[in-house]
């Protein structure tokens, strides 16, 4: 006899279905759903702590290896775990999807038969389950109809059988725990989609040039169609608001979606809090900087000069740029500026400070006439597409409605009535209180029917 000619008994044919069902079970426990949600939350805590999609050396000087942060987080460990960018490594995306995967078992095996059995209806027929109730009572009442108008018009759902009837109301109060569980489904499916499709990118772009998004910091496997290659974006001006003590109020940038041709597609001035959206790509306002000067020397032709940010130790920023004074760059000056309201300090060769002047001002330094005329300011945009956002926004949308659903209370009252006697009681899952006004309200009403 082969292995294919063995008779297959009805424990051989069960087997899987048993590993099936055991598999289920597992994934749709509380406490693992517990564990994954608090690993969940952890590791986007951690995300939110060290700074995302940063360069190494970024990484290497604020996280050292002696001393390591807590003993252990050092910038090697960043970046082997990928704590650079968690919400786009392997295993925080597994962990979502086992996440969802607990909740969609969950939702099939609990919440949808509580749902079934929530909506069927069971008639008391014996006055002894009435004992099982922690509300119950007993009137004499000749006509049972009396007490089904009154249930229904206290907003409950009758149903009757002969001389039995079961009341329900606040079935809505069911349905809230899977309208719940969808809602978090979509999230998790929201924030999975962007992090394949997204993309995350930077840019410093000098007022009144163009540019096109190239900087990608991060991006998703499938995200290449969100990358934008037919339009670009031409800054049109970049200026900053000051306060009257000197410091910054806001800054602004005036952007244009422009094709390849150089058509205006769109314009809006955004700053902090007000981006700029087009096809599916936000551009927000972030940093600001200093991209060059533009000078004269006595009647040369007006040049700019880049400005490049210096190391301050971590006390306030500041630009520098070096002008020749002379055609063979044997002479010139040190410029220095730390921010856009126009005052710039001119160093001399020694390194003395020699003045310092605003725009339009003439200098005379080496011989020479030396006149500056603006400083040209440069916007720090981040530039990010993320398709999983209107998911994840319906999501929180459906789970705050789920939430409220989830509070009200789901009530059942029996009532059964044997020769001139009338048996009532009920139970609620929650709002005991409420419920128990509420039938003793209902027996009140009643009372007077007493025979």
């Amino acid at each position: 006899m082969t292995i294919s000619d063995t008779p297959q008994t009805p424990d051989n044919l069960s087997l899987p279905k048993q590993g099936f069902r055991q598999l289920i079970k597992i994934v749709a426990d509380l406490r693992l759903a517990i564990v994954l949600l608090l690993a969940i939350a952890l590791f986007s805590i951690s995300g939110t702590i060290i700074e995302q999609g940063e360069s190494i050396p970024f990484y290497q000087q604020n996280y050292p290896e002696d001393p390591a942060l807590f003993g252990f987080l050092s910038w090697k460990v960043i970046l082997i775990l990928g704590l650079n960018h968690v919400y786009t490594t392997w295993w925080f995306l597994s962990l979502l999807v086992l996440f969802g995967t607990s909740l969609t078992a969950c939702t099939f095996t609990r919440q949808f038969p509580a749902l079934k059995a929530a909506r069927k209806w069971n008639f008391y027929q014996k006055p002894r389950q009435f004992q099982k109730l922690a509300l119950s009572t007993e009137l004499d009442i000749e006509d049972i109809n009396s007490v089904n108008d009154i249930l229904e018009q206290k907003g409950y759902k009758t149903f009757q059988e002969n001389k039995a009837i079961y009341a329900r109301k606040g079935i809505i109060g069911k349905i809230g725990p899977i309208v719940v569980h969808a809602a978090m489904l979509i999230i998790l499916g929201g924030a999975i989609w962007g992090a394949l499709t997204g993309f995350l990118a930077q840019a410093m772009v000098p007022s009144g040039t163009n540019f096109k998004v190239n900087n990608i910091i991060e991006a998703g496997p499938l995200s290449q169609p969100q990358i934008p290659t037919d339009w670009g974006i031409r800054v049109n001006r970049f200026w900053i608001d000051y306060t009257p003590d000197g410091t910054i109020d806001q800054f602004y940038s005036d952007l244009s979606v422009i094709n390849n041709d150089g058509e205006e597609l769109k314009q809006k001035t955004i700053y902090v809090n007000e981006p700029l959206r087009y096809n599916g790509v936000t551009f927000y306002q972030t940093d600001w900087g200093i991209a060059g000067v533009q000078a004269q020397v006595n009647n040369s032709p007006i040049f700019q000069l880049p400005m490049a940010p210096l190391d301050t130790n971590g006390n306030g920023r500041i630009w520098g740029t070096w002008i020749p004074t002379k055609p063979d760059l044997s002479e010139g000056v040190s410029l220095l500026a730390k921010d856009l309201q126009g005052t710039m300090m001119v160093y001399d060769q020694k390194g003395d400070l020699y003045s310092a002047v605003r725009p339009g001002m003439i200098l005379e330094i080496n011989g020479v006439k030396l006149k500056i005329y603006q400083l040209i300011g440069s916007t720090g945009l981040q530039i990010k597409a993320d398709p999983g956002i209107p998911f994840v926004y319906t999501g929180f949308g459906l789970l705050m409605m789920g939430v409220i659903m989830s509070y009200v209370s789901h009530s059942q009252i029996w009532v059964l009535q044997e020769d001139e006697h009338c048996y009532i009681g009920g139970k609620t899952n929650r709002s005991q209180v409420t419920f128990e006004r509420e039938l003793l309200g209902i027996i009140e009403s009643l009372e007077p029917q007493k025979s």
